[in-house]
């Protein structure tokens, strides 16, 4: 089989669905901890790797410093430049990627069998031994930049700005990981270094890989993949203190379409009704154009193309938030219907016919979320970072089904509170203004 054809393979080759996945869990002679699954009919590996704290870890006045730090992870490491790595990369048929977030950084490595130790010596480079020369950082930075200042531009960025800052405040939520103008032009190669060495550490790391290897295989891949990081790394930051007062903020901006963020308190995801707010959000704003705000607010009065919520559980904070965009003369009402059906669902709940629905939906798509290497590994690696078991996956639909309608109409009682539901609106919107509680 020639590369090219492995390549697609690697890709696109699926596992046997749920019933079949079965989760390894070990630990490496240096303490690593991973979750494996084996599959041997396809000759590559999917690894992901996952350092809780992320963003969230930069110092106030180096914000932005981890998302600049990883984007250079791979601009050279070792004794390879930034071209040299890609060359060798590609050579090796192998598929690096490193994001950050506010809660982690993200490490996802694809490769082949007959490649892996060449593979993993050069992720290994990435990861241990980044060169962040300066030619580099500069030529970076200035991608970085240019975001940054098209982003100040952008009505749906400004808006997302004006929300963050208002419900999370001085915590690091409460600002872009990407940083300002003035504080990534002011970034040195010793920041960076920093922020690698208290980023990129064993302290808490977590571990998946599925595919083409053993568990005596794959643990001597991590020690010596991981085993020359640093085991401590920065102190996570306290929980934020969420503020999310109820009412309206609006900052008028020049823009035809007024985009709305709105929220108000959410739920843990180890609260033992998780799976009953799971359920109402999905009927709520979920569950596309069956759900009930793209019901009222678009299908019955056409004031959007779209309306959605979401549960947001995040390290340091849990909301329930939402969005939706619509003409300036047009927002104002999208605003009120919205207001009106969480009060309506709040009071009067959800019928047996929309839970069923919500059942058949999330135990029905929830298998779809095994449909290969790579999203099986980013799956058990998130499952890990929630604290959640290995069986997981064959209990998560028993835990759906077991949800009754009174479980569901009991949370919207108690968790839809229409009093700290927060509206930030950015645009020009007619008949609205700044009402916050």
């Amino acid at each position: 089989m020639n590369r090219l054809i492995l390549i697609c393979v690697m890709l696109f080759a699926a596992l046997p669905l749920q019933a079949e996945v079965k989760f390894q869990e070990i630990t490496t002679p240096a303490g690593i901890h991973a979750w494996l699954v084996e599959d041997h009919s396809i000759p590559f590996v999917a690894l992901e790797l996952r350092f809780r704290g992320g963003a969230s870890l930069d110092p106030a006045d180096k914000r932005g410093v981890t998302n600049l730090m990883v984007a250079l992870l791979e601009e050279g490491s070792g004794d390879l430049d930034s071209q040299g790595f890609a060359q060798a990369k590609e050579g090796l048929a192998a598929s690096f990627s490193y994001t950050p977030n506010n809660d982690w950084i993200s490490v996802s490595a694809k490769f082949l069998t007959e490649n892996r130790d060449e593979a993993v010596a050069l992720l290994r480079d990435s990861l241990v031994n980044p060169t962040f020369d300066q030619a580099s950082i500069e030529r970076v930075r200035a991608q970085v930049l240019s975001i940054i200042q098209s982003d100040l531009k952008d009505p749906q960025e400004i808006g997302a700005s004006a929300f963050r800052e208002l419900v999370y405040g001085a915590h690091p939520y409460g600002s872009a990981l990407n940083g300002t103008v003035e504080i990534v032009s002011a970034l040195t190669q010793e920041d960076i270094k920093d922020a690698h060495k208290g980023t990129i550490t064993r302290e808490r790391l977590y571990v998946s890989a599925v595919g083409d290897i053993t568990a005596d295989d794959l643990a001597t891949l991590l020690d010596d993949l991981l085993g020359e990081l640093p085991e401590k790394g920065l102190p996570v930051p306290d929980k934020a203190d969420v503020n999310l007062p109820g009412g309206v903020q609006v900052i008028e901006y020049p823009t035809p379409q007024s985009v709305v963020t709105f929220a108000q308190p959410g739920i843990e995801r180890d609260h033992p009704d998780f799976f009953a707010a799971y359920i109402l959000n999905h009927i709520i704003g979920g569950g596309g154009f069956e759900s009930r705000l793209m019901q009222e607010v678009r299908e019955k009065r056409g004031l959007t193309y779209g309306v959605y919520t979401f549960l947001a559980d995040r390290d340091s904070a849990e909301i329930w938030m939402g969005s939706v965009a619509s003409a300036n003369d047009r927002v104002a009402e999208a605003v009120e219907v919205i207001s009106a059906e969480w009060v309506r669902i709040q009071e009067n709940g959800i019928t047996q016919a929309e839970l069923d629905d919500a059942k058949t939906y999330l135990t029905g798509a929830f298998p779809l979320r095994f449909d290969g290497n790579g999203p099986i590994a980013n799956l058990s690696v998130q499952l890990q970072l929630l604290g959640l078991p290995a069986d997981y996956i064959t209990t998560r639909n028993d835990q759906v089904n077991a949800v009754t309608l009174d479980d569901v109409n009991r949370m919207a009682k108690e968790l839809m509170d229409t009093d700290k539901l927060t509206f930030v609106v950015i645009g020009q919107p007619e008949g609205l203004e700044t009402t916050l509680n």
